[in-house]
């Protein structure tokens, strides 16, 4: 693999033209284009290039965030300590990583301590405190839209609006709008474990560097969705600067904080189990037809192997949204050699969910079908976020029981929010690549 060589003019230029790109399509899914505060923007685009920088080239920030990783996979860590206690050997890591032992247990354990941090307030002073931090950069968000889209950094979806739950029924369609795209755009600090365990495997080095940049997509997502919500559906009314918390732990002490953490774990882990055996068993379906039938019987699949060098194995639905997306890949500079291979990934991303495209990614990079570093960093940044068709669902059902009076309004902006996520991952990737060279 290529590893990458630094900043340089091209990576500039690439960057600069996926970036007006991405403010494009923005642009062009505006509701009122004269009414975009270009100022807003302007300050979030550089908010994210000054974190990219930092992240990349100041050693104490890029210090702290590997710290911050490290914290992450001795966390991941000590799942394995429990998990060894219940299976004994067949916990070992000698004969590979098992995905479901090795990866999605840290899921349960992750959960449990979000839920304890939780009870003890440690999560609200430091969504408080990012939400300040937002609110002083980026004038032009109220201070309700500050918290959730602060919340969305380490809390899910659907449980970050709940922190401003009392304000939902209350809020307006651009409003309402940014805590979706936020939801969208970010993932949950419960996952984290678990995408680190699936793309660093058993490579400690690779760990920390997976870790590293989950951590930097998850915090650069944060502005991205501020600047793109706000472009698609620009504020008309007036912005109420202050909000309080309204979300406190139900629980009465920390042994049942643990344990409803430990049942919520425990869901999250059979639901995201049982997703990835339908969505990839659907996958080996449909390639059946594709590339069993139809390119077999065609020619097809000598005919992809031979244009793509053979990383492509025949005519299957990862070549073809491959294909579908690679120019968008171009434009956000992703290497030519990895267009098709990236765009895949964005593409399994979008129609299935992030943990399929985060797999396959993980396969692929194994196996050795990425050709430069650099694509596999910005893949990093495409694929974190909750930015896929079932997830509008589950945040369209979960914002109408705050809001049943809004409902149609919140399933009226649930397809735009979707794209808007996609957007924000896509625009960091645009940035961390530029900035990666």
């Amino acid at each position: 693999m290529i590893a990458s060589h630094g900043f340089d003019g091209m990576s500039l230029l690439r960057g600069l033209l996926g970036m007006i790109a991405v403010l494009g399509i923005a642009w062009l899914f505006s509701t009122d284009r004269k009414r975009i505060d270009w100022r807003l923007v302007a300050s979030g685009l550089f908010l994210q290039i000054i974190m990219a920088l930092a992240i990349l080239y100041v050693p104490f920030i890029g210090v702290f965030f590997e710290y911050a990783g490290k914290l992450f996979i001795r966390l991941i860590g000590f799942t394995q300590e429990g998990v060894a206690f219940l299976i004994g050997p067949y916990a070992s890591r000698e004969h590979g990583v098992v995905f479901l032992i090795h990866s999605l247990t840290s899921l349960i354990f992750f959960s449990a301590l979000v839920s304890l941090f939780y009870y003890w307030g440690i999560i609200q002073r430091i969504v408080s405190a990012f939400s300040w931090l937002l609110r002083r950069l980026l004038r032009g968000i109220s201070g309700a839209e500050g918290l959730v889209v602060a919340g969305n950094v380490f809390l899910g979806m659907t449980e970050s609006p709940l922190m401003i739950k009392n304000y939902i029924p209350k809020m307006n369609r651009p409003e309402l709008f940014l805590v979706m795209v936020s939801g969208m755009g970010t993932i949950a600090g419960t996952v984290m474990g678990a995408y680190i365990g699936m793309l660093g495997g058993s490579d400690p080095v690779a760990q920390v560097f997976f870790a590293k940049h989950l951590l930097s997509a998850s915090v650069m997502a944060a502005p991205a969705a501020i600047v793109l919500a706000r472009m698609i559906y620009p504020q008309t009314g007036r912005v109420d600067s202050h909000a309080a918390t309204t979300m406190k732990s139900e629980h009465k002490n920390a042994i049942e904080a643990l344990a409803s953490g430990t049942s919520m774990g425990i869901k999250l882990m059979v639901n995201v189990a049982a997703m990835l055996l339908v969505f990839i068993a659907l996958v080996a379906l449909v390639n059946y037809v594709f590339e069993g039938l139809v390119g077999r019987y065609t020619g097809l699949n000598g005919w992809v192997a031979n244009v793509t060098g053979g990383k492509s194995e025949g005519f299957t639905v990862q070549f073809i949204l491959g294909v579908l997306l690679a120019p968008l890949m171009w434009v956000a500079g992703v290497p030519t050699d990895d267009m098709v291979t990236v765009g895949s990934l964005l593409g399994q991303k979008t129609v299935l969910n992030e943990f399929v495209a985060y797999f396959q990614m993980q396969e692929w990079k194994n196996a050795g079908i990425f050709i430069y570093e650099k694509s596999v960093v910005m893949s990093t940044y495409l694929l974190c976020g909750f930015a896929n068709v079932a997830s509008i669902g589950m945040l369209v059902g979960g914002l109408s029981i705050m809001a049943p009076e809004k409902r149609s309004m919140i399933a009226g902006l649930g397809f735009k929010s979707m794209i808007a996520g996609a957007l924000v991952s896509i625009l960091s990737a645009v940035v961390i690549g530029m900035i990666a060279g």
